[in-house]
């Protein structure tokens, strides 16, 4: 006889991503979570232990059993959030980026030293990428670690895994005197302050945060604050994020500051490791994808925010090719909307754009670039494996062994369609947050 002990048991279909470009589908099975919020077991329908597992879940009250119109998938990983721009999402968007930086970003950002507006902010927005799906967040912070430390906190309070970097950013020739830290020497030991907050805070907390060393981009740093951030990178072994040509004036910056290509200043002060997560790279060249490789660093793709500020459309595909390593990032506020289906969208239409071209006076052979096109599914594994993968997580997928973070998604009719590939089809294009039903953070329902 088998001995039950879990803490939910979820009997439904479910869908996974198991490569790049493929997705598992299984029509009813039961998913088995252990009290330590993993996926223990996945159970088929003819496995003998079916019946059994199901009447001692139910009998527990442990048993949640999905409608023929609900669906399992993998909670989604955002690796890339400005938090304290939420309240600027769809503002600006038509302006340039070192504009928008200096009218609307900075300012907005400046008012975080008010910790109280902080809470208000921070916790709004961690519960509405709940809401959508995001069980996962990597976040840019401020200067201010009181309002980083909030961010943490609101994280732990809804039940949302973050990771969270304190913003560094020195440089007085490319930072407002109202807001940037007052030294390389500051910004590196209120860096070092916030990693120790973190771990008190992880003492009593359910879902652990984590600290991120957070150069802004190599514009807003100075020198002497890169290098001791790639110190307390190493020191510490904590993840990095940053920005890597992003745009023409970012990519410029670094060429004609550091007569170095963004990727390889970044480099040279030890920012670029195994655990770094560099946002957007949409100028990203073969050089610069060899060097992510062999350092096996990680592009958040933001799809949204690069049609207005990333000048170029990112190459998935290339990138995938190179294997590097490649995650989905709403960019809140540079993208308005904090749904990562909405950027699963607009990777697959931003590819088919690159695909095709957009200058109908050119002649359709030099037009666009060939085999650009990415799938759904691929748009999908970015939002969730890719993820997990660039953040070492074990996690975006649903698996034994992995950890249960989940949601819980409704078509919008009430006929399914015909074929599985249809149904998933349904669910990237069709669903908004009035259809997640229910999200789950290691086994612990969060919405």
């Amino acid at each position: 006889m088998v001995m039950i002990s879990y803490s939910r048991v979820i009997e439904g279909a479910y869908f996974s991503p198991t490569t790049p470009t493929s997705v598992t589908y299984q029509s009813h099975q039961l998913i088995c979570i252990d009290n330590h919020g993993y996926i223990d077991r996945l159970v088929t329908s003819d496995d003998p232990d079916f019946d059994q597992i199901r009447q001692s879940a139910d009998k527990a009250n442990k048993l949640l059993s999905l409608s023929d119109t609900q669906f399992v998938l993998p909670g989604f990983i955002d690796l890339h959030i400005h938090a304290p721009q939420w309240p600027n999402a769809g503002l600006a968007l038509d302006r340039p980026l070192n504009e928008w930086l200096d009218t609307y970003t900075f300012p907005l950002e400046a008012k975080y030293q008010d910790t109280d507006f902080a809470k208000l902010v921070y916790s709004d927005l961690v519960d509405e990428l709940l809401r959508n799906g995001t069980t996962t967040a990597l976040y840019f912070g401020t200067i201010h670690n009181a309002a980083n430390l909030a961010l943490a906190q609101a994280c732990v309070e809804h039940g949302q895994r973050g990771f969270i970097g304190k913003v560094a950013m020195d440089n007085p020739e490319q930072t407002p005197a109202y807001y940037r830290d007052a030294s390389a020497q500051v910004a590196i030991e209120q860096t070092e302050q916030f990693i120790h907050q973190i771990a008190d805070l992880n003492k009593t907390a359910t879902v652990k945060q984590t600290a991120v060393i957070t150069p802004r981009f190599v514009p807003s740093c100075t020198p002497a604050t890169l290098k001791g951030l790639g110190q307390l990178a190493k020191q510490y072994d904590l993840p990095v994020q940053s920005h890597a040509s992003e745009s023409d004036w970012e990519d410029g910056f670094a060429l004609s500051h550091y007569h170095m290509r963004d990727a390889e200043v970044l480099d040279q002060y030890g920012l670029l490791t195994d655990k770094a997560v560099m946002a957007h790279g949409t100028l990203l060249n073969e050089d610069d994808y060899d060097l992510f490789n062999r350092r096996q660093t990680a592009i958040a793709h933001c799809p949204i925010s690069n049609v207005y500020f990333g000048n170029a459309v990112l190459p998935v595909n290339s990138v995938l090719a190179h294997h590097v390593k490649i995650g989905l990032g709403t960019d809140i506020s540079g993208g308005y909307s904090p749904s990562l289906y909405q950027n699963i969208r607009q990777a697959v239409m931003s590819s088919r754009q690159l695909t095709d071209g957009v200058d109908h006076a050119l002649s359709p052979v030099h037009r666009g670039v060939a085999d650009s096109s990415i799938s759904v599914k691929t748009a999908f594994y970015l939002a969730t494996a890719g993820g997990a993968a660039s953040l070492h997580l074990k996690t975006g997928q649903i698996t034994p062994g992995y950890l249960a973070d989940l949601q819980i998604v409704s078509l919008p009719t009430p006929i399914p369609p015909d074929s599985a590939d249809n149904i998933f089809e349904k669910l990237m294009y069709q669903t908004t947050k009035q259809t997640i039903d229910q999200v789950f953070v290691q086994g612990i329902r969060v919405r």
